[in-house]
């Protein structure tokens, strides 16, 4: 069985055959998971969690078995609850580790294994290396389990309690930046996932009383019968919700993935519904939080963003307009939580304002190490009804955010290469691009070059005087940075057989910048084609 334990764990197709997801991948997986926590803990204990997906139930439940057969207690959510839940699970009940079986917003032929520490993170490089040696080494034989009423009547396997959900909600709610949302109307849509019993929980909690759910997709449903790729990165996703709004008259249309830790967000503007793009929704969280916290007298010089390398570069503008550090990671937020438990240990947690990342990932607080999308409904809410107070929607608002700091175009590109050949021709892609250096893009010259392989300096804007400089791990990324600030960056994906580029275009005009955008993307598709 090939199994292939990433950096956040294991996602495929679901399937009987070697390489798919399975209940024997599962105990395998389980097994090798034992046995790294049994290293290092002496009573470890596991928190697991499951999304609506088909068989994660019995997924959720045959890890259950299998960390109970080695002695580890297994503590699950009587029901499909957010990632973010997990994440808070892990932490406040001391467990050594948690577990969630998703695929996140993968079609329904997907689920997933993925992993947590026991700071409520998704777990290292070097753990999932780590981990990925124990899995190894179970043979066919070498799986300990016990049934799932055995384990409940040792004690071995639980429930996790409702009151856990009742102080995630709290934290949650703690993170609100109290502006009035009792005139906000907001559609919403959990896309058959688990986002609806806490989304629409917090935002009662902060005065939304006018909140409509798609009903087609209220339910957890792992056919997803109404939405093949339930991603609230494609518009086709947001169909339904958007009928919904334009039926109400909404202010505003969430939509959460099905393991509820992205969300998309949607406004009506000149009778026509604008999708923003996770980039555009997390700079206006930025600029609103931001701009809250200094009108309170906070210290912004103290304050920490943090990013990814493949995320807006507008961001860095941002920071130094508002005087607050801001810290670039590598893609994926659990690079993000790492960097609040640094400020943790450095006695500066509080420091901490916000996360985002271009994949529709925000975090403000510190109770969850990873994106949150319940907190991020709350958080968007909040925003619409601030620009609402101030006559915008939040496309205008975003476009006034252009006019001030410059406009952008982004697109992300992805190249597949599929066939026994294709990690071979993705890493020989890689290799020229290494080899052959570029002098220009899009007619811009490359005024720098980044090669993230070997490790690089953390970019960083607005240190804070006497900070310790960081190094990012070695990660397969390239970036030009081009004359007028504009930026490409190339990566192989991590879960599928595809070259992902990453573009921005800087203009002084949105006609200058999607020109320019058009541009790049022709030439980045063919160097990777």
């Amino acid at each position: 069985m090939s199994i292939k334990f990433g950096t956040g764990g294991v996602r495929g197709k679901l399937g009987e055959e070697a390489g798919r997801i399975n209940e024997g991948a599962v105990a395998r997986v389980t097994q090798g998971f034992a046995n790294h926590l049994r290293e290092r803990f002496a009573v470890p204990s596991v928190a697991i969690c499951r999304d609506s997906r088909h068989c994660s139930d019995e997924f959720a439940r045959r890890a259950a078995e299998v960390l109970a057969g080695n002695g580890i207690r297994a503590l699950l959510f009587p029901r499909v609850e957010p990632t973010p839940a997990l994440s808070f699970a892990v932490r406040e009940l001391g467990c050594s580790a948690g577990v969630v079986i998703t695929a996140s917003h993968n079609p329904k032929e997907y689920n997933g294994y993925k992993v947590y520490g026991a700071d409520g993170c998704q777990i290292t490089v070097a753990a999932a290396a780590e981990i990925q040696d124990e899995i190894n080494a179970v043979g066919p034989d070498s799986v300990q389990a016990v049934a799932y009423e055995e384990g409940v009547e040792s004690g071995l396997i639980g429930l996790i309690p409702d009151d856990v959900l009742d102080r995630y909600c709290d934290a949650v709610l703690a993170q609100s930046t109290g502006a009035d949302c009792s005139g906000l109307r907001v559609a919403y849509t959990p896309l058959n996932g688990t986002g609806l019993e806490l989304v629409s929980r917090t935002l009662a909690g902060i005065g939304v009383t006018d909140l409509h759910v798609v009903p087609e997709q209220a339910e957890p449903n792992g056919d997803f019968p109404t939405c093949p790729k339930p991603n609230p990165e494609e518009p086709a996703a947001l169909e339904l919700g958007v009928a919904l709004g334009q039926r109400v008259g909404a202010d505003v249309l969430l939509a959460t993935d099905p393991d509820a830790d992205r969300v998309g967000v949607a406004v009506p503007h000149d009778g026509e519904w604008k999708l923003l793009t996770g980039n555009e929704l997390g700079l206006l969280l930025l600029d609103f939080l931001a701009t809250r916290a200094g009108a309170a007298g906070e210290d912004m010089s103290h304050k920490v963003v943090v990013t990814t390398i493949v995320s807006a570069p507008m961001a860095d503008d941002l920071a130094r307009v508002h005087g607050l550090e801001l810290r670039r990671t590598l893609t994926g937020f659990k690079f993000c939580g790492e960097q609040i438990g640094i400020l943790e240990r450095q006695g500066r947690e509080s420091d901490f304002l916000f996360g985002l990342e271009e994949s529709y990932g925000y975090l403000a607080g510190t109770y969850v190490r990873d994106k949150d999308a319940v907190v991020s409904c709350v958080l968007a809410c909040e925003l619409a009804a601030y620009w609402k107070a101030r006559g915008l929607d939040l496309w205008e608002a975003m476009r006034a955010l252009y006019d001030r700091y410059g406009h952008w175009g982004n697109e992300q590109v992805s190249v597949a290469y599929e066939g026994e050949d294709g990690a071979e021709r993705m890493a020989a892609v890689m290799d020229a691009l290494r080899s052959e250096p570029l002098a220009e893009l899009g007619g811009l010259a490359v005024e720098r070059v980044i090669d993230y392989a070997p490790g690089a300096p953390m970019p960083v804007v607005n240190p804070l005087p006497g900070s310790p400089a960081q190094v990012l791990p070695p990660s397969n990324v390239l970036e030009w940075r081009l004359a007028g600030g504009s930026r490409v960056l190339v990566r192989p994906s991590g879960t599928e057989p595809k070259v992902k580029a990453y573009v921005f275009a800087k203009g002084e005009t949105s006609e200058e910048a999607e020109g320019l955008l058009a541009k790049l993307v022709r030439e980045v598709r063919g160097l990777l084609s």
